[in-house]
């Protein structure tokens, strides 16, 4: 019987994050990003800025947490960062004072498609939740690509909706459309 649980990244974390970064982007968004730009990801760069934000952290509320499925043997399944929202979390031309003190913006929440359906996703919510609550945010943002429907469904079946605000990426002159989606975060853990 496998078992599932999420904890906080640990520094040695960084490189198997970065492959787990690679190996999702590389399955889920080989139709919305360019196949050359994926291909050409350099996983030990990811990794060293993965061990930044695990190991400096810009703040106490960013945090970095990973899902690990245990079998015969732990795996690390995907990942979640999140931060307190900043000039990334602003959609174009949104003044800076939009998104207002205690939102949290939410910029990878990751699982291996190949660890899919599992309650990974939701396990690494839910600990997102409960870190913001503690932290005394009130709202959450997180930006999908558009045409990353597997996404905009789990966040929406979990209460999040967009909140009417778009932008594009400029990916090697392709420009890839993102919505934002919102939350707010129960001041109260959910019963069980």
């Amino acid at each position: 019987m496998a078992l599932g649980f999420v904890r906080a990244a640990r520094p040695e974390d960084a490189g198997e994050i970065a492959r787990l970064q690679l190996a999702t982007w590389r399955a889920a968004y080989r139709r919305i990003l360019p196949r050359h730009v994926l291909d050409n990801l350099d996983e030990a760069y990811l990794a060293r800025r993965w061990s930044a934000a695990v190991q400096e952290p810009p703040s106490g509320a960013h945090r970095v947490l990973v899902a690990v499925e245990q079998a015969e043997q732990s795996y690390l399944v995907g990942f979640a960062a999140s931060g307190p929202a900043d000039a990334e979390a602003l959609a174009p031309g949104e003044p800076a004072d939009a998104l207002a003190e205690g939102v949290a913006a939410v910029t990878d929440l990751l699982v291996e498609p190949r660890w899919g359906r599992r309650g990974h996703g939701s396990r690494l919510l839910a600990a997102m939740v409960d870190h913001w609550r503690s932290d005394g945010f009130t709202r959450a943002v997180a930006w999908a690509f558009d045409a990353d429907t597997a996404t905009r469904k789990f966040l929406t079946s979990t209460g999040w909706e967009p909140d009417g605000a778009g932008r594009a990426l400029d990916v090697d002159d392709m420009l890839v459309p993102q919505v934002r989606l919102h939350v707010g975060v129960p001041t109260e853990p959910a019963a069980s």
